[in-house]
């Protein structure tokens, strides 16, 4: 895999309103889904304007007709509702205002990242649903979505950018965003896992969303475990120092210390508990540089890999199912919220029954 050159000058040139307007007008004449409002947004606008015509507006008329006929007769009052009123308009058109100034910047921004992918050989998209990838973080939650990517359009497959999922419900939703980089491999290899020890949380708990069992745990030479968790399936430890040779520990160190790295399937990606900032030269450099430098070796290192508990032969490419993924666990953060539930539930069941016998 050879290096690329990439011209950033795109991403430092900020387009005219009417180059926006032409993008806009194209974007939608061309009928791709992330250029077209979303209908809920559409019936939101209109249940706001409903709800603001019907209630708020009369009821902004009639208090105003209150203080103005409170200033006339010298009430003291009128001031704070004069002054609420300021405040309230103010708020509205802030509101309003930054809306506007969200929605040109959105569109000024998505230029430059079209500009940029056109000028590199990648494809830019504002918004792409479900992407099929056999990542972990990418089978989680609903609402999948890779947001402000790039992918190659010849040659290997490259893809980064951020993603975004959703779980829970009603007041229990949460939105995850991550920033992502996949590259597609030639060979499919055992399932493995470098848990980055720099973006761990409280006490070491790691930030991804998957906990693997800990028995599947191998540590490599020299400094290594200072920087990564490597988690291999069991009995696939000489398999994972068939891949993770010194020289290419020392480009994860170097290049990829601050992220997440998984290998599944024939699939490398990487992980960033953060998105990436979008339009920023030094990001995407630096995404590059993983690239050129672990990707480029990771595919040099496993090109003749073969997994020698299978039966076919070396062009059928699979990997033994117990090696194709890892076991997963329960993780220490939901151990102690299943505890806190169970005690809570038992503290409830006690005082109930001695209420009972109570009569309290």
């Amino acid at each position: 895999m050879t290096s690329r050159v990439i011209d950033y000058s795109p991403l430092l040139t900020n387009p005219t309103p009417q180059e926006v307007t032409a993008y806009r007008k194209q974007a939608r004449a061309n009928g791709v889904g992330w250029a077209s409002v979303p209908v809920g947004q559409i019936v939101l606008t209109i249940v706001v304007i409903v709800v603001f015509v019907s209630i708020a507006l009369p009821m902004f008329v009639g208090m105003g007709s209150m203080v103005i006929g409170g200033i006339r007769n010298g009430s003291p009052i009128s001031a704070f509702f004069v002054l609420f009123f300021v405040l309230t308009a103010g708020l509205v058109a802030y509101a309003v205002f930054r809306g506007i100034l969200a929605n040109a910047g959105r569109w000024g921004r998505w230029l430059k990242l079209d500009r940029f992918a056109r000028a590199n050989g990648f494809v830019f998209s504002p918004s792409d649903g479900s992407p099929v990838y056999p990542g972990s973080i990418f089978q989680l939650g609903s609402d999948r979505k890779s947001l402000e990517h790039f992918r190659t359009t010849e040659g290997r497959f490259l893809d980064f950018g951020n993603y975004e999922y959703t779980t829970g419900s009603g007041k229990s939703r949460s939105t995850h965003r991550w920033g992502f980089l996949a590259l597609e491999l030639d060979r499919k290899l055992p399932h493995m896992v470098l848990d980055s020890k720099a973006n761990n949380g409280l006490f070491g708990g790691t930030n991804l969303p998957t906990t693997f069992s800990k028995d599947q745990v191998l540590s490599l030479e020299g400094d290594f475990d200072t920087y990564f968790t490597l988690y291999c399936p069991k009995e696939y430890e000489r398999d994972a120092l068939y891949v993770f040779t010194p020289d290419l520990m020392a480009l994860l160190i170097d290049e990829a210390a601050p992220f997440d790295v998984e290998i599944v399937d024939d699939w490398m990606f990487v992980y960033s508990a953060k998105p990436f900032p979008s339009g920023v030269p030094a990001v995407y450099e630096r995404l590059l540089r993983i690239v050129d430098t672990v990707g480029a070796k990771t595919l040099t290192q496993t090109d003749r890999y073969r997994d020698e508990r299978t039966a076919a032969p070396f062009a059928a490419n699979v990997v033994a199912p117990q090696g194709a993924r890892l076991k997963r666990s329960v993780g220490v953060g939901a151990i102690l919220l299943m505890i806190a539930a169970a005690l809570i539930w038992g503290w409830s069941f006690i005082s109930d029954i001695v209420e009972t016998f109570t009569g309290g």
